[in-house]
Formats: C-alpha cells, structure tokens, sequence
C-alpha cells in the first residue's frame, strides 16, 4: 500500500471517466446494474487455511526475501514461491502457458542529492535531502539539474475544468518550480459536501495527480508540502518511501513528458521558504481554499537542486494464475494482491534496514494461494477465477496498471474482483470497512457474505486518506471493472472502535512502510480468518452467478465498463 513514491497515473483517464460518468448504456450493459440475484451458496464446510497464511507470510516477510523489491533476488524468490505453490494446487499458467506477465521497469535510484536551496528572498533557505526534503524524477536521464528555477505557489495545483477550478489560471510555469498543497481545497469540511466532495478526497486531491497536472503544465520542479493531517501519514513515511530506489514504467518516451522532479518539503521549511518571499503559509493555505484562487509568484525567489540518477531497465513480472471454469470458462473473475514492498530502506534504530512488509503486503499475497486451495478444494465455478499477483504497487500501482492496459483475460469478459491489501491483525470485528462503499452492484454481494456472519459493512472513518486510490483495485476500476476492496473492521469484538483505533494508529506509526513490520508469531489471526472467508465467499459467488455486476448510476466508472460490456456481447 504505497504513500509516497514515483508514479505515473492518468488524470486525463480519470476526467475522461468521470465525463463518461453521464453516459447511459443501452442494452445488457445497461441494465446490469439491477440487484444482482442470489447465486449458489459457497459450500459452508470450505475455509481458506490459516496454516497456509502463516506459513507462507512468513516466508515471503523474512529477511531472505530482502523486503521483496521489484527488480532484485527477492522478486525472483517470490516468483518462484508463487508459481511453485499455484502449481502444486494444480492451478493453471495464466498467460499463454506462462505463469508470468512481463511489465517493464525502469529502476531509478538518486545520488548526491544536493540540499534544495532558495535564494533570492530575504535570506537563502536550505533543505537537506532526507530530514526535510525528499525528491526524485520519473525521468529516465542520468542527472537531474535545476538552476535558479523561478518560484510559484499555485495553492492545492487543480485544474479541474468541470468544476470551474483552476489553480493554473493565467499562469505560466514553464521552467518554474511549482509549491503545492496535499489534499482537496475542502478535506477540512466534517461532510461530504464540497465542491471537491468535502472530508472525502477526490483523485485531484492524490500527490500523484498533482504531480502530473505539474509536468502537464510545463513545471520543472513541483514540490509538495508535507502536513500529517490532510497527507494521511506523517513525515517518517515519505522519507522511508522516497528514499533508496524508485521504481517507474518504462515509457518509449522515457518519461520525458514529466517534470525534472518531484519531491516533498516539510511544511516548517515551506513555511520559511515563503516568509523569504514575503509571504504567509497560514494566510496563503486559507486564500487557496476559496474558488477564484490565484497562483502566487514569490518574487525574486529562485530554486536550485541537483541529483545524479543510477538507472537499471528491467523486466518486473505479474504472476498470473487460472482455475478454469466449468460451463463458462470464458468469463472471468478477478482476485488481486500486490507482492512488492520496499526492498532496503530507511534504516531503524537498531540498523535494520529490511522493510519485509509482512501485512502490508504478505497478507494479501498469501491470501491469493489460500483462497485459490479453497476453491480447488470446493471444485470448479461455473466461471473462470484468476488470481493475479501484481509488482510495483508500492511505486505507484505499476503492476496492476498494466494488466488492466495489457489485460491477458478481456476485461469485457471479466465478471468482477476482489483486491486484498494489508489484511487487518487486530483481531475480530464486528464490521469490516468497505473502500469505495455504494459505488457498485458488488456491494450486495459482500453483504450476504457479512450476513452469514453475523457483521456488517460501514463506510471509511477516514474518506479524506484517499484510500480509495492507493491500491490496486483503482487501476481495474479505471478500465470499468467493478473491483471490491474492504480492509479489517475498527469495530473490534475486544475493545470496541477504540481499540480498532489504536491498532490502526500504532501499526500506521510503528511498522507501516518501515523495517519493523514483521512476521509476528503471537499474531491474532481469528479476525484475518474470518475476512478471508468473506473474499472467499464473494468470490465464488461471482464465479457461479450469471449476472454482470455494474457500477451504479452516475458512478465514474460506468459509463467505460457499460462500453467494454457492450463490444464483449
């Protein structure tokens, strides 16, 4: 589950969705979005086995897999984890008799970073990489130098067309380095009411889209200004994940299109950057927050920063698994769960220097082999199930990024899915929190599922972390397939939401991105079990049902799932 890292997503794809959103279908496709009917109960007496979670979380999460970053010995160890137990289970190559689907990479890893310095106000500020500034490139070029980069704040860096917003407006900032806000112009609103849909964040509200309105603008540079509250995490988690290697697609282009770079400053040092140009951070956050907003140059205020770039092309690899159906084998479901984490980071205290993202993501990675002996020992679906392992999550959604451009199932065929990321360890709950609740027909299914156990579906405490787009489901949903992702509840058995709460915020704080999350002997795994079931419940009855689970009216995503579903008849 990636915070803060290189990656190149589409915010023209979202607009060009969210436009599609007031399309109406016509025919099946149209009317796909009707309560789904009940499928055949998954057999009761079948659960995916918890034996097998441990036994291969800690595997994947131990030092011998290096934290399992995409391009080293611990991809290959993974891969060749993966495929060997989908192959004993007696699954089926998915790719053309390959287990693997190859995603180029390009591994960029930054050296002799300089400290970004400001000069020309009314005394030089200085940012030293690491502690106070994080930067990279998507750029595929062996050294990034910017030199008296003309500075321009441009408030929260939107331009949304179709909501009269434009924090570009007039401006040009071809050469310039750009300083930006995290977060939506109203992520402060307690409602979700708001222009940018008030607490709950919008994709404009992603650094990642922020980044790329920047380079679409003609930036040189676009720095963000870290806060902990609108960033969702503090300032440890962008250091851990910004610095060491990077992982970006490798475009014909090389990326060239992008800014020189990108990066992060921490909001004391923003703050003394804009005092240096006569300006107020507290005052200028305020003004951006108002429609109208104008970018503002600080006069006579130049940046500077350079960087060399080590740079290794390779082929990172999806690890695609079939279990075939058995009266529609060409229709399919989807299970997803990226296998990548950091590899080598940020050291702890104690010289540890392996993040072996163990929940986050040997969880849900395991959590694909479970699920597919489950289904193997329950028999075949009516339809297909693919269990797809992605790289690159942790670099911006890379692996599954491509599948869904270079789908090796028809994404017109492809019936629905589930996505598992960083499954919960803080025991049972009375509920489970639904990313992304009400937006499609596979909400019904989940609460059959919630149903037979007696628990229910609530919505995100937190909608303005924008989780919604930092996992893998996101890159399905953008080529229209409906995707269900939910994580553990916070409403625990034992102790209530407080103690749901205090279990998110001690992981978030302590092991999240770090090197200290770890495979866990004295784990609680009563809680992951019974969400397993859950994934294992949905899943089935998606692949035995005949009907074609849609987003809802008006959701940004129907209007492009209505077309594939159209020209898949």
């Amino acid at each position: 589950m990636r915070i803060s890292s290189l990656a190149l997503a589409s915010a023209a794809s979202l607009l060009a969705l969210s436009a599609c959103a007031t399309t109406q279908g016509s025919g099946p496709a149209a009317s796909a979005s009707a309560a789904p009917a009940a499928p055949a109960p998954a057999p009761a007496d079948i659960a995916p086995s918890i034996d097998t979670m441990k036994r291969l979380v800690q595997a994947l999460s131990s030092d011998a897999f290096e934290g399992r970053a995409p391009g080293t010995p611990g991809e290959e160890k993974t891969l060749a984890l993966l495929s060997d137990e989908f192959g004993k289970l007696g699954l089926k190559p998915g790719n053309r008799g390959s287990w693997f689907q190859d995603v180029p990479l390009v591994e960029i890893t930054a050296k002799n970073v300089s400290p970004l310095t400001f000069t020309g106000g009314k005394g030089k500020v200085s940012a030293a990489y690491g502690p106070e500034m994080v930067v990279g490139t998507y750029r595929v070029t062996p050294k990034v130098d910017i030199k008296d980069s003309p500075v321009v704040f441009v408030g929260y860096g939107i331009n949304a067309p179709e909501k009269g917003w434009n924090d570009y407006a007039g401006l040009d900032v071809k050469g310039k380095t750009v300083i930006i806000l995290v977060n939506d112009p109203d992520y402060e609103n307690p409602t979700l009411d708001g222009p940018f849909n008030g607490r709950a964040m919008t994709y404009y509200g992603r650094w990642t889209y922020k980044f790329e309105e920047a380079a679409r603008q003609g930036a040189a540079a676009a720095i963000i200004v870290h806060d902990t509250v609108p960033a969702a995490y503090g300032w440890n988690v962008v250091q851990s994940s910004w610095t060491g290697s990077q992982q970006v697609a490798d475009n014909p282009n090389g990326n060239m299109d992008q800014a020189s770079a990108v990066g992060w400053i921490q909001k004391d040092k923003a703050a003394a950057l804009l005092k240096s140009g006569g300006l107020d951070l507290i005052a200028l956050t305020a003004a951006a927050k108002q429609p109208g907003f104008k970018a503002v140059p600080l006069k006579g205020v130049k940046a500077s920063l350079s960087f060399e770039n080590a740079l290794r092309k390779h082929m990172s690899k999806n690890v695609v698994a079939l279990l075939p159906g058995k009266t529609r084998p060409d229709e399919y479901v989807l299970y997803t769960g990226h296998w990548d984490h950091l590899g080598h980071c940020e050291k702890a205290p104690d010289g540890d220097d392996i993040c072996n993202g163990a929940v986050d993501n040997a969880t849900g990675t395991a959590a694909l082999v479970a699920l597919a002996e489950a289904n193997v020992k329950a028999g075949p679906t009516d339809r297909s199930q693919i269990f797809v392992a992605v790289t690159g999550e942790e670099s911006g959604l890379l692996g599954s990024q491509y599948y869904g451009e270079h789908p090796v199932f028809p994404l017109g065929k492809t019936v629905g899915g589930v996505n598992m990321d960083a499954l919960s360890m803080a025991g049972p709950a009375h509920n489970v929190i639904v990313v992304g609740k009400g937006k499609s027909d596979l909400d019904a299914y989940l609460d059959r599922a919630l149903t037979a156990q007696g628990r229910v579906a609530t919505m995100e405490p937190t909608p303005e972390k924008g989780f919604y787009y930092r996992s893998d489901h996101f890159s399905l949903a953008k080529q229209g397939v409906p995707m269900l992702y939910f994580e553990g509840g916070d409403d625990l058995v034992t102790g209530g939401k407080a103690a749901g709460e205090a279990a998110a915020k001690d992981y978030e704080e302590h092991r999240y991105h770090g090197p200290k999350d770890e495979y866990d002997p004295a784990w609680d795994w009563t809680g992951v079990a019974a969400d397993l079931k859950l994934y294992y419940t949905v899943g089935r009855d998606l692949a035995n049902t005949a009907d074609w689970p849609n987003w809802k009216e008006g959701d940004e995503f129907r209007g492009i799932r209505d077309k594939s579903r159209a020209a898949a008849q």
